[in-house]
């Protein structure tokens, strides 16, 4: 019984580690990022230690990303982009309701 306890717990707590390291952002316009293109639209992030997998229905690209902690949780989420060559790279998302920061390399 109590191996049973055990294993329920663990599997609820790796659930619950899970399910606080997924996020939803819209992007409002074709972008890049890592030399990735990015469709407009809803994309789903799963952040693990040094990389986001970034999924977009069945589609998704594995990233690295450095996570950064903020001093104090974000109001929304945003995403900060630099121009070059005419095309819109994410340098950073700040994810709302967090204090989690992703900055992308270049």
């Amino acid at each position: 019984m109590f191996k049973r306890f055990v294993l329920a717990f663990a599997i609820l707590s790796l659930a619950v580690a899970c399910a606080a390291s997924s996020y939803k952002i819209t992007l409002t316009q074709p972008s890049v990022v890592n030399g990735n293109q990015l469709k407009a639209g809803e994309y789903r992030l799963n952040v693990e230690a040094s990389k986001v997998i970034i999924v977009h229905g069945k589609e998704s690209v594995e990233i690295p990303v450095k996570v950064e902690n903020n001093d104090q949780k974000f109001d929304t989420t945003s995403i900060r982009y630099t121009e070059e060559g005419g095309k819109s790279n994410i340098s950073e998302i700040r994810i709302g309701g967090t204090k989690t920061k992703l900055v992308f390399n270049r």
